[in-house]
């Protein structure tokens, strides 16, 4: 979700320096959209084919962040995250388990497999909603 394109924010966090999501906003957004958020307390069940869940080795993590200038609670928040898999499980617990999957993206290679993967299943999603 591009949040700066489509204004689907109303403020701004300091402390964690980054908009605020505005859940009314995004509400009245359209379907078929590609969504990019960290986590899923506003998102309903229904709105979604497929959950992808990217997992990324916590040092590898950390080093992302500390060069994107992360500061040390967002940092520290972020990879605790990672570790004890609070996305994924909040991921499981949200919608259906058939339609959460984790994909590694530690590595470049992994990223590039991700991109390839998540294409393919568009693909056949627009190929099987065509049918």
């Amino acid at each position: 979700m591009l949040l700066p394109r489509l204004q689907l924010y109303n403020g701004y966090d300091e402390e964690y320096d980054c908009p605020i999501l505005d859940d009314d906003r995004v509400a009245d957004e359209e379907c078929g959209v590609i969504v990019d958020y960290h986590g899923c307390d506003i998102f309903p069940e229904c709105w979604f084919h497929t959950v992808f869940v990217l997992r990324t080795d916590a040092n590898v993590l950390y080093e992302r962040f500390e060069t994107k200038g992360y500061n040390e609670k967002k940092l520290k928040d972020n990879i605790q995250c990672e570790i004890f898999q609070v996305l994924y499980e909040e991921a499981t617990a949200s919608y259906k388990e058939e339609v959460v999957h984790q994909l590694p993206s530690s590595k470049p290679e992994e990223l590039e497999n991700n991109v390839d993967q998540i294409w393919k299943w568009i693909e056949q999603q627009i190929k099987d909603h065509n049918s």
